[in-house]
């Protein structure tokens, strides 16, 4: 798959679930972030093109209220190449409040790290789950 994106990705090396805003459910934990869009660790495969409006909760580091709530789209959707049993998924950012703009910022320059050569091919933050 090519690369695109304009913006930097990092790994993600903070255990954050983003579940869906209507509904309540997971849909899957950060493993990559961009200001431009995140990629989850999802226990089910996503449809592509599928719109989402994603709750996430904030710590007290990143935001003095407790959750933000905001809009994305899948682009994409693949297994994951270690654990058989979870499939990545790239997302894009399509709407968010100004001030929450701001907070994901945040969130990626706090918690992000600068992917290495191995992040192409494993994802060191899984080691890090507390699942």
């Amino acid at each position: 798959m090519s690369d695109k994106r304009g913006e930097s990705r990092k790994s993600f090396s903070y255990y954050m679930q983003l579940t869906d805003a209507t509904t309540k459910e997971l849909v899957g934990h950060l493993s990559d972030i961009s200001t431009g869009g995140f990629k989850l660790d999802c226990e089910e495969p996503i449809p592509l093109e599928k719109e989402y409006r994603l709750h996430l909760a904030l710590t007290t580091d990143v935001a003095s209220k407790p959750f933000m709530i905001f809009s994305a789209r899948s682009k994409w959707c693949q297994s994951d190449p270690i654990d058989p049993f979870v499939y990545n998924v790239g997302f894009h950012l399509i709407e968010m409040h100004p001030e929450d703009r701001e907070i994901f910022t945040r969130v990626v320059e706090l918690y992000g790290s600068e992917k290495t050569k191995r992040d192409t091919h494993t994802n060191p933050s899984r080691s890090k789950r507390w699942w």
